[in-house]
């Protein structure tokens, strides 16, 4: 079969489309046919080395596709299934061998596009919004990045919960995006200064929460906008990994954590609680999943490239064929 695979670490020139063995079940594993892999900010990390990984490794930590082969130990899933996971990696290639219990069933009503695109950045908007800071009616949060694909499907959680939505985004078009989310103030941050921005509706430390996918460029003056006991919730380094801070940078009793999914989906009442949801809304017409872009998975290395320089809104998905 063919995948994307890296020797070494670098730019998107690292990704190489290649020849590689196919892959085989152990015994707990499923062997699926992806139809779709999901790109995420984590897959450039693994690439540059900022996440270290054994090389040469394939990337790709998401996707969704059909089983067609089984281990003699799984007794959940049968050839033919439709699957979806997040946290396995090796998902930029034709078929990729999976411990079942990372695996979910995809349901009727959601297709393999969309499942791919909500494992890793869906379930992370859920237990953002849902046990990192539990949202409630009339909190309000600050979600950056709001036209990207965590960005619109938390806002769209964030509403769900009753909270208030303040959002930052690079261009009118993605504030039309955020905005057609359910953001309620969504800033130009290109344009002004988006602590200012906030800080006049809100109020001083206005905000119970941050949600913030983007590290460097706004984490300082995002904890000068929130309340005495308050959260940042710093998730992501799009900008690059925040600077270190001094424990007095937190003095208004603030609280802050660098949560992870995949602690977030230890156990497998967990994984599918979270999938579970996230497909009933999409099912039932709550929550609209945004494909921003279909790449060949051939072409990653030009998908990586788009999603580094913010040409990208909602979810990129690498496809086959």
């Amino acid at each position: 079969m063919k995948a994307i695979r890296m020797t070494h670490t670098g730019g998107p020139e690292v990704l190489q489309w290649t020849e590689v063995d196919d892959p085989s079940p152990a015994g707990d594993e499923v062997v699926v046919e992806v139809a779709a892999a999901g790109l995420n900010f984590i897959d450039t990390y693994h690439r540059t080395g900022l996440y270290p990984v054994q090389l040469p490794f394939i990337p790709g930590l998401e996707g969704a596709g059909t089983v067609v082969e089984v281990g003699t130990d799984v007794s959940d899933f049968n050839v033919g299934d439709t699957v979806a996971w997040s946290g396995s990696p090796g998902t930029y290639a034709e078929r990729v061998a999976l411990r079942a219990d990372q695996v979910v069933p995809v349901p009727d009503g959601v297709d393999l596009d969309q499942a791919a695109a909500v494992m890793l950045q869906g379930m992370t908007a859920h237990y953002l919004v849902k046990d990192t800071f539990p949202l409630g009616e009339g909190d309000k949060c600050l979600i950056h990045a709001g036209a990207g694909g965590v960005g619109l499907l938390l806002i769209q959680m964030a509403k769900m919960c009753g909270a208030t939505v303040f959002s930052t985004v690079g261009s009118p078009e993605k504030a039309a995006l955020a905005e057609a989310a359910g953001a309620d103030h969504v800033v130009l941050y290109r344009d002004v200064d988006f602590a200012d921005e906030i800080e006049k509706v809100a109020g001083v430390r206005g905000l119970d929460v941050v949600y913030d996918g983007v590290g460097k460029t706004v984490f300082t003056k995002s904890l000068t906008l929130i309340r005495a006991r308050g959260m940042m919730a710093t998730f992501g380094n799009a900008s690059g990994p925040v600077d270190p801070i001094s424990p007095l940078d937190l003095a208004p009793s603030l609280f802050l954590t660098r949560p992870s999914l995949f602690h977030y989906i230890a156990t497998r009442e967990e994984l599918l609680g979270r999938s579970g949801d996230i497909f009933e809304w999409i099912s039932a017409g709550k929550l609209n999943v945004r494909i921003g872009a279909r790449v060949p998975v051939s072409e990653a290395a030009s998908a990586h490239e788009m999603l580094e320089g913010r040409q990208t809104t909602g979810k990129v998905i690498l496809h086959h064929g």
